[in-house]
């Protein structure tokens, strides 16, 4: 028999005891390891979630050393049934048992115990107090299908989260229903309530950010459980009444009455970021006046910059009232026309409006809450108008580009076209009335009527020049006739829709016959365009003589794309089928 010395037998003893004295259970939602008792929270890892509650994990709770299953230590004890329970009376003798919900995946179906009814297995996935899905196991009725979640059966007594309130919130069960004052909405059987403060609200709301920085406000919004000093307002979002006697969103800067319903500004979490201190609200806004401006070199008497250092241009930029009467140019930023106050270059032919050499290098743009950043591209197509475009665009987040046109529409708008406010709905997936075409990714729409319009259509030119006449054609959003033709194509125009006319003349024409298919592109920039010529081509909105297509034959007159070689006489129609299969 092998002989042990002293200090060996030590060590074996103190494993032994160290190995009692670590609590493990074996749960029978996961029968692969035993589940270990963590008796203190570890500032250390990163966070994990109950897969019982689906809430942040904390001490104490059991976890498995070899995979990723957490529960908090109530959740892991509940019960496997539950008879009697004073939340569903109905069925209070069959009890409640404890479920694994069921995989995404399966193509099971359940059914009724009593009328043997089949049903999916989505339908158990929402718990009927809370609404909302089951994370992990939860509890079911027998007989019918009354879900509750494991949290739901087991609240916890009392939360106490400073950062949010300064007092902690004690259950009450209740058996009717109640209104949160922390949200204004609805709620049923389980609340808490801050005595201290007189309130009474939703667990979620238990822990509400105090700030937020929503995206479609410029400032930092602040929870608060009732407005003083205000009159009747509206939610900047679904423009129905705020309640101002129950819990909302609004601005904390003096004399702006921005007020939005707390479900409905914390719906969609990419469009907000929580603020931890209100010192972050001050270097989010110094942050949104970076200009783009990179050095003002000199200034008039009123202080204003009259030649300057623009980050889109190599060259000063000098500051002009008027543009001569004769000369037709667009602002090398939005591509829209130039009629005062703006800046041009004096070695080349640059321009930009003043408004757009005065926009922020930095800005976090209403439809996510990610900065965006301004760049200079001579060919990009918009994500939102879905215009190809030369000039400025500002990347918003990762995935989506915006041309400076589309950048300056802000959510909430009054259009000419419609005698009531748009603002923008992202759930709206229904036609644009300006062009007829079914939106993908919301629109603005109206409050009052089923009236809606996409980018495309807002940032249309108010008046465009075409040789069909010698007036100016106006954009015009509706024609009394039954009947309508476009006079440039001559074929059949929709008179429910959006087009360009001229009142004098009586014409009238499609949008795409006027502008053509590429309004917004500076002439001279490279055709970036799948084409089997073996040199680039670049765009010219319109051409000298009449040369002919090297593809089809017919005489070019407008949009043509040209080799950029000038010993190339190479030269196609900017149609579809010239541009695109030769």
């Amino acid at each position: 028999m092998e002989m042990k010395n002293e200090n060996e037998s030590v060590s074996e003893n103190e494993n032994e005891s160290h190995d009692k004295s670590v609590q493990q259970i074996q749960h029978p939602f996961h029968k692969e390891h035993p589940l270990v008792l963590v008796a203190e929270q570890s500032n250390e890892g990163l966070k994990a979630y109950c897969d019982g509650c689906g809430e942040l994990l904390s001490a104490p709770c059991f976890t498995c050393f070899h995979c990723n299953y957490h529960l908090h230590k109530q959740c892991a004890e509940a019960p496997l049934e539950i008879p009697n329970h004073r939340l569903h009376p109905k069925h209070s003798y069959a009890g409640f048992f404890l479920r694994q919900k069921p995989c995404l995946y399966d193509d099971l179906v359940y059914g009724c115990a009593l009328c043997k009814e089949k049903r999916n297995i989505d339908s158990d996935y929402l718990c009927n107090l809370c609404q909302k899905q089951h994370f992990g196991p939860f509890y079911g009725c027998s007989l019918c299908h009354f879900n509750i979640n494991v949290e739901c059966a087991w609240p916890r007594s009392t939360i106490e989260d400073k950062s949010r309130h300064q007092h902690p919130f004690t259950i009450l069960r209740r058996q009717d229903s109640f209104i949160c004052d922390a949200c204004g909405t609805e709620g049923n059987y389980i609340s808490y309530i801050c005595s201290t403060c007189s309130l009474m609200v939703h667990k979620d709301c238990t822990s509400l950010p105090l700030i937020i920085k929503f995206s479609r406000h410029d400032h930092c919004i602040f929870h608060k459980y009732f407005l003083k000093g205000l009159t009747r307002q509206d939610c900047k979002i679904c423009f129905k009444e705020v309640r101002l006697d129950r819990g909302s969103y609004s601005c904390g800067k003096l004399g702006c009455n921005y007020v939005v319903h707390v479900n409905c500004v914390l719906e969609e979490e990419w469009l907000y970021e929580v603020i931890e201190e209100e010192k972050q609200c001050e270097e989010l806004e110094k942050k949104s006046m970076q200009s783009s401006i990179i050095r003002v070199i000199e200034v008039n008497e009123a202080g204003e910059a009259i030649k300057i250092q623009h980050l889109s241009h190599q060259h000063c930029l000098v500051l002009a009232n008027n543009m001569e009467e004769d000369i037709d140019r667009k602002c090398d930023g939005c591509m829209l026309p130039i009629s005062n106050i703006f800046y041009y270059c004096l070695e080349c032919p640059f321009f930009l409006h003043k408004t757009c050499v005065e926009l922020p290098r930095i800005k976090q743009h209403w439809f996510h809450q990610s900065n965006s950043t301004l760049y200079f591209d001579s060919f990009k197509k918009c994500d939102f108008c879905n215009q190809r475009c030369s000039g400025f665009f500002y990347k918003i987040g990762e995935g989506w580009d915006m041309c400076l046109r589309c950048a300056k529409v802000s959510d909430i708008i009054e259009c000419k076209g419609h005698q009531h406010f748009l603002f923008f709905d992202f759930k709206y997936m229904e036609k644009c009335n300006g062009c007829g075409e079914t939106n993908r990714y919301g629109a603005f729409r109206c409050g009052k009527c089923r009236f809606a319009l996409d980018f495309g259509c807002l940032t249309l030119p108010h008046s465009a020049l075409h040789k069909i006449d010698e007036h100016k054609l106006k954009l015009t959003y509706h024609d009394d006739n039954e009947q309508s033709y476009c006079d440039i194509c001559e074929k059949y125009r929709d008179p429910s829709l959006w087009h360009y006319s001229c009142s004098i003349c009586d014409t009238s024409a499609h949008i795409k016959c006027v502008l053509g298919h590429f309004p917004f592109l500076k002439d001279g920039v490279t055709f970036i365009y799948y084409h089997k010529h073996h040199h680039d081509l670049k765009f010219f909105r319109k051409v000298k003589g009449y040369p002919e297509c090297s593809y089809c034959g017919k005489l070019c007159q407008e949009e043509i794309l040209k080799c950029e070689k000038s010993t190339c006489n190479y030269i196609i129609h900017n149609k579809y089928k010239c541009r695109w299969r030769y």
